[in-house]
C-alpha cells in the first residue's frame, strides 16, 4: 500500500472536498499517538479504545469546522484531550479498580515480574493526580510532547504546561519514593 504523501492539512482539505480516503490516511498517521495519550490518561485499554474512537467520530464530522488555526495532529489531539476529561468524569461516579486490567507503559531493564509492579505503581500513581497534571505529564513527560505544542493541545499557556508538569513531578516522587533503590 502506497502512503499518501500529502501534508496532514492537505489531506484535511481533501476530506473536506469529498475525498472520503485522505481522512482513513490522518487516522493512520495519528491512531496510534492518540491511542496511546488516551490510555496514559483514562488507565483502561478499552476505555483508551472508546474515547479514541469517539474523538474521531468527532473529528470526522467536524472537520468541515477545521479552519487550520492549528496543526491536525494538534487539533485531533485536543479532541481526544476533551473526550478522555468526559470520560474521567463520567467514570468519577462509579467504582474503579486497576487490577486485572493490561497497561502498555514502556518495558524497561530488568526482572519481568518487576517490570509489571513498576508499570502498575506508574499507571495507579497517574491515577492519583488530578486531571489537568497528568494530562500534562501524559503529553510531555511519557508521549515526549513538546512544551509548546502540549500547551496548544491543551489550550493552556506554555508556563501552565510546565507548571502542572513540576507539580505533577513533585507528587509523583511522593507516589513513588518506594520504587527508588536504595544506594
Amino acid at each position: 500500500m502506497l502512503l499518501d504523501a500529502r501534508s496532514d492539512r492537505a489531506l484535511l482539505a481533501a476530506f473536506q472536498a469529498g475525498d472520503r480516503r485522505a481522512f482513513d490516511e490522518v487516522v493512520r498517521r495519528y491512531g496510534d499517538r492518540l491511542w496511546s495519550v488516551a490510555l496514559r490518561v483514562v488507565r483502561d485499554p478499552d476505555d483508551a479504545a472508546d474515547v479514541v474512537q469517539e474523538a474521531l467520530l468527532a473529528a470526522y464530522r467536524r472537520a468541515a469546522d477545521y479552519r487550520g488555526e492549528s496543526e491536525v495532529g494538534t487539533w485531533l489531539h485536543r479532541i481526544v484531550v476533551n473526550k478522555c476529561i468526559d470520560r474521567i468524569r463520567h467514570d468519577r461516579s462509579r467504582p474503579h479498580t486497576v487490577l486485572g486490567r493490561r497497561h502498555h507503559l514502556l518495558p524497561g531493564p530488568g526482572d519481568p515480574a518487576e517490570q509489571a509492579t513498576t508499570r502498575l505503581a506508574v499507571v495507579d500513581a497517574l491515577g492519583h493526580l488530578p486531571v489537568p497534571q497528568r494530562l500534562a505529564i501524559v503529553l510531555v513527560d511519557v508521549e515526549g510532547y513538546p512544551v509548546a505544542e502540549a500547551a496548544a493541545i491543551l489550550e493552556v499557556p506554555v508556563g501552565t504546561v510546565k507548571s502542572r508538569c513540576a507539580r505533577g513531578r513533585i507528587r509523583l516522587a511522593a507516589l513513588l519514593g518506594h520504587l527508588r533503590e536504595d544506594g
